[in-house]
């Protein structure tokens, strides 16, 4: 027990003064780095779903229209008289037509894989007003963008994202030049962006009708998805 206090008290002297009992200071230990590895070349940050709903609750995109698409924060332009006349009159010809047991959501998110968390301009999911309290949707049977200044993102990275989620069918309401783009059939296609593409694309003009492929008793004309001509 005299053996053990002894030596508890030279560990209290070098703890006190840094110096062992016969005056030299004691040796000093290697002090171990953590080696982080790093590319060699400047890389994008990927963000996460949780990430991102945080940097949302906590203010960052205040009064800014972002999605997440691909793990990135992309910023959106700002919408004009026909995007908000686009996306209205979409929403209303669809809903006439998904009625009881469908929701048709303006502008809602959409949790796909990839890290990615678009908001479509219009989309058709199966199921009713409570079903997504809890978790938000991850498949659509109908996505719509309504495109004007947009038209080349939607065509690219939004049309390969979709297919990669296996979406069946896809709309660009293509404003400008007054047609609706339809896509259909998802399938790989590794050259895209995320993997996938329509194998199935057509073009309808204004004097054209539209069924989709969840509704095959519907025509809805393709004139009553666009802002009337000036």
């Amino acid at each position: 027990m005299k053996m053990a206090t002894a030596t508890q008290a030279k560990i209290k002297r070098i703890a006190s003064n840094g110096k062992a009992p016969n005056g030299k200071a004691p040796a000093k230990q290697p002090v171990v780095t953590r080696r982080v590895a790093r590319p060699s070349t400047p890389q994008p940050m990927r963000w996460t779903s949780e990430q991102y709903h945080r940097m949302t609750e906590l203010g960052w995109f205040e009064d800014r229209r972002v999605e997440l698409i691909g793990g990135e924060i992309i910023e959106m332009a700002a919408m004009n008289g026909p995007h908000f006349t686009g996306v209205w009159v979409t929403q209303k010809a669809l809903l006439k037509v998904f009625k009881k047991g469908y929701l048709v959501p303006a502008q809602l998110p959409l949790r796909l894989p990839d890290g990615s968390e678009p908001l479509p301009d219009i989309m058709v999911i199966e199921g009713n007003d409570h079903d997504f309290e809890d978790a938000l949707p991850t498949t659509a049977l109908l996505v719509v963008e309504i495109s004007d200044s947009s038209v080349t993102i939607d065509r690219d990275r939004k049309a390969s994202l979709y297919a990669a989620a296996g979406i069946p069918e896809y709309w660009i309401n293509n404003l400008p030049a007054r047609q609706l783009e339809v896509q259909r059939q998802p399938i790989e296609q590794t050259e895209q962006p995320f993997g996938a593409a329509y194998a199935e694309k057509f073009v309808l003009t204004e004097k054209d009708t539209v069924t989709p492929l969840a509704a095959p008793g519907a025509k809805i004309a393709v004139k009553s998805l666009l802002p009337r001509k000036k």
